[in-house]
């Protein structure tokens, strides 16, 4: 299994890693840890983490209030990642991007 990322969660997860690269290194290092290890546990699972959507699941990441919410495109054995947002945002801003997958 692999996984893709929609073209605004990329941006996403790039703004974040700046965001705790400003206040330190080590910060923006432990995040896209974070980030991966989620990603990982997502590609050995992909069914585990709760549907908040229909067709669309939630990750929570550790230690950083981030959610990786993402859809799984089973003829192509693909993680679709919609969306790597802040638990603060307001919900449901990214479901216009699964008409554009």
């Amino acid at each position: 299994m692999i996984y893709r990322f929609h073209p605004e969660a990329a941006e996403e997860l790039l703004e974040a890693c700046t965001y705790y690269s400003e206040i330190s290194n080590e910060l923006a290092h432990a995040f896209y840890t974070r980030f991966e290890e989620g990603v990982e546990k997502i590609l050995a699972g992909p069914r585990t983490w709760p549907q908040v959507e229909d067709g669309v699941h939630r990750f929570l990441m550790q230690r950083f209030p981030y959610g990786i919410y993402y859809m799984l495109v089973d003829e192509e054995n693909v993680v679709f990642v919609v969306a790597v947002m802040h638990t603060s945002r307001q919900p449901g801003y990214w479901r216009y991007r699964l008409k554009s997958r």
